[in-house]
């Protein structure tokens, strides 16, 4: 059986390795050294492979490994003679880039080349949202006006889902976080004997706050989530690009509609929420001694069209930007059932950071107006 080895030699172009013998026996040479040789090396490596006789799957793990190791530091590799097989082998394996997890080096987390490509990628992210919420307002203004490619079925199957549907989620977080406000209330006010205040506090919380904000909480996770699930789905089988090839605009077609119908549906979700929150203090206000007509009578006083105004102003928004960050991310998903996994979670996370954002500059605006 022949010997094995690899050796290296330099000329003016480039740095040569000469690898030769029958490369199936057990026992390998020590490679170390030769790596050492060219490891610090900046010129480009040429492997002459004339003189194998016996080629091995160690041979050719090995290089792939050196072009590999060569083109993380921008280093080129040419591998010269070698069996055509081989050759193919070797190009269609250094074809990609190998697949690093980001996660496991913690170090690159906290590199400059991070930070900034982090930052590119979130311009580029807000860049999509206007444009993607500018097509949305045209198409949705096209519908109203009667010039857009809305169908009154896709409008009506919207609404159901967006209103009657949620009814049953929206009825029962609206009843708890009423008895949450009387609660937490009733606990400071019956220290100063003004347990009566408790329907003040319910009433203004729900319709400047809590009745918006949690209704849209839950149909962030509930229809905004259902929106983004569907539409990923229908690009993940080509259905939108089908419709695109109909000549048909898939945001007048798609887009709109949803976003319309949770408009619409949003406020008089709000109202709903608003009417069973103020039940549902009202229950723990009678069992603190506050008689119903007590109550109701402070409620009459209590309650402005300035509050119920503030929370249709909310629900309008919040109502927009469900719908919006839901429909962006299932029209912008990728085509398979990772995609639309991925596509839901990130309609939900969007939606609850939009309605944070909205919630905190519509209540600055509304005390700096005095409203």
């Amino acid at each position: 059986m022949s010997d094995n080895s690899a050796c290296v030699s330099t000329n003016e172009a480039s740095r040569q390795l000469e690898v030769s013998g029958d490369w199936s026996v057990t026992d390998l040479p020590d490679l170390r050294q030769v790596l050492d040789t060219i490891a610090d090396d900046t010129m480009p490596l040429c492997v002459n492979v004339k003189d194998v006789t016996v080629w091995d799957p160690r041979l050719s793990a090995w290089l792939l490994g050196l072009a590999r190791a060569l083109r993380d530091k921008d280093r080129a590799m040419e591998l010269v003679e070698a069996p055509k097989p081989q050759q193919q082998l070797l190009e269609l394996a250094t074809a990609v880039p190998l697949y690093r997890d980001e996660a496991s080096n913690k170090a690159a987390l906290f590199s400059l080349a991070n930070f900034t490509d982090s930052l590119g990628k979130l311009g580029d992210s807000y860049l999509d949202s206007l444009a993607f919420l500018g097509a949305a307002l045209k198409a949705l203004l096209r519908s109203v006006l009667g010039r857009g490619a809305l169908r009154r079925r896709e409008l009506v199957d919207s609404l159901f889902q967006a209103g009657p549907q949620a009814l049953g989620i929206v009825a029962l977080t609206s009843v708890l976080v009423g008895m949450i406000l009387a609660y937490l209330g009733a606990a400071q006010l019956e220290q100063f004997g003004a347990a009566i205040y408790v329907a003040d506090l319910v009433a203004i919380g729900m319709m400047r706050e809590m009745g918006a904000l949690m209704t849209a909480v839950v149909m962030s996770g509930r229809t905004g989530a259902a929106y983004a699930a569907q539409l990923s789905t229908m690009q993940g089988n080509d259905e939108i690009d089908a419709i695109t090839t109909l000549g048909i605009d898939p945001m007048e077609f798609l887009v709109a509609p949803r976003i319309l119908a949770l408009v619409l549906m949003m406020p008089l979700l709000v109202v709903f929420s608003d009417t069973l929150g103020i039940l549902g203090g009202g229950l723990v206000a009678i069992g603190m001694g506050v008689t119903p007509l007590q109550y109701m009578s402070e409620l009459e006083r209590a309650v402005s069209l300035s509050h119920f105004l503030v929370g249709m102003g909310k629900a309008v928004v919040f109502g927009t930007l469900i719908a919006i960050a839901g429909c962006r991310e299932g029209i912008s998903a990728g085509r398979n059932s990772e995609a639309v996994g991925r596509a839901t979670t990130n309609a939900v996370v969007t939606s609850v950071i939009y309605l944070i954002i909205a919630d905190a500059a519509i209540n600055i605006l509304c005390q700096k107006l005095g409203v």
